[in-house]
């Protein structure tokens, strides 16, 4: 029996303006967002009937919730409406979600382990749908889902719906860490002062890593000031990362999770060592970046 295994990376926002807020309430954005080589993993294989199963250092949150509210679960059930509208009736499936990225951490966890899903079930199933219809699906599953179907550098602007392959953005080594506290996504976007922030502007047309980070390192994540005064911790994190010789630190998407740039994987892995020691109860993880390049 094939096992069909994909992995649900890290999403991360290497910067993220607010420049405006539509006359519906949503917040308008400009951002850079890359994908990690570390993330949950989604495994489906054929089964007798419909199963789903959790694993990982983060599953315990999640087999207290109500399954059927999961982004996975809800991703099968719109695929396979989609595939059996044009004629390929799937078949029952067992998904096994091995959950490694923490809970509500600003790195697009659940909204990759639906696309994942969306992956995963297309080879198994066999099916093929325009994009088009892909897309539609991924939006209904959430904003970040069709970033996260893509899964290589872009700019996503408008409401986070317009997206822009990056095809120069060269792979990072980085830290992903996360003090392992919730922050309220709305409650972020709601204490905000000021939303006509300045959006990103020109990007480096060039692949060097150099100028890459010169041009990051003039960019923001506006919603970071918000989120330190809601978690001061934070602000801890990014200090710790600094020390340990990240060239660049900062808050992923509306946190907790920060990110340092490395100048290699072995440095990343080594300030992990380093962090995880002075803080044994947070969440660290040492990765390197996608890219096209």
């Amino acid at each position: 029996m094939t096992d069909y295994r994909e992995i649900a990376p890290a999403k991360i926002n290497l910067a993220l303006h607010v420049t405006g807020r539509r006359e519906d309430g949503y917040h308008l954005l400009d951002s850079l967002v890359t994908f990690a080589d570390q993330g949950d993993v989604i495994t489906v294989r054929p089964a007798p009937q419909d199963h789903f199963s959790l694993s990982g250092p983060f599953s315990g949150a999640l087999q207290q919730e109500d399954l059927s509210d999961n982004l996975v679960i809800k991703a099968r059930n719109l695929l396979r409406t989609a595939l059996a509208n044009v004629g390929v009736p799937p078949s029952a499936v067992a998904i096994h979600l091995e959950k490694n990225l923490p809970i509500a951490s600003g790195i697009g966890g659940g909204s990759a382990d639906a696309a994942a899903t969306l992956r995963a079930l297309l080879r198994l199933w066999k099916g093929a749908l325009p994009a088009s219809t892909l897309q539609t699906i991924a939006l209904q599953l959430g904003a970040d889902v069709p970033m996260c179907l893509h899964g290589l550098p872009l700019r996503a602007t408008g409401i986070g719906d317009a997206l822009t392959p990056l095809k120069t953005m060269p792979r990072f080594s980085l830290l992903l860490g996360n003090p392992l506290q919730h922050v309220s996504t709305p409650a972020i976007f709601k204490a905000l002062t000021r939303r006509d922030y300045p959006p990103i502007g020109p990007l480096p047309a060039t692949t060097d890593q150099t100028e890459w980070l010169e041009a990051l390192q003039h960019m923001r994540n506006d919603l970071q000031p918000v989120a330190i005064q809601l978690c001061p911790d934070i602000a801890a994190l990014s200090t710790l990362m600094a020390e340990t010789g990240a060239a660049l630190t900062r808050m992923s998407g509306s946190g907790a999770t920060c990110f340092g740039l490395y100048p290699s994987l072995e440095k990343a892995e080594k300030a992990r060592e380093a962090l995880q020691a002075i803080k044994p109860d947070w969440y660290f993880q040492a990765a390197t970046s996608v890219s096209e390049v």
